[in-house]
């Protein structure tokens, strides 16, 4: 299992809802338009598959970034999850 950060800029709202939407359903949101996706390639090709039908390839901009595995992972500021809920692949504040 890998670390992908998947991030997008929607210039229709219709579409950005439709988006957002369906990475809520697979893949943690860490900030409005930024998720954290664990798994492998194939699930991610399976997950980018779908979310490709959701945009306009013309007007929109929809990319992954793998996560090295052994990188430093943390965050700053408020956390991606609401307030006694924790998942482990999270990092903890500095």
């Amino acid at each position: 299992m890998s670390d992908f950060v998947i991030c997008y800029d929607i210039s229709h709202p219709r579409r950005l809802a439709r988006l957002y939407r369906y990475l809520l359903k697979h893949a943690v949101p860490l900030q409005h338009s930024v998720f954290l996706f664990n798994g492998d390639d194939r699930q991610l090709e399976c997950c980018m598959q779908k979310a490709i039908e959701l945009i306009d390839e013309k007007e929109d901009d929809l990319r992954v970034y793998p996560l090295p595995s052994r990188g430093l992972k943390a965050r700053i500021g408020q956390p991606a999850l609401p307030e006694g809920i924790q998942w482990s692949g999270l990092p903890a504040a500095w």
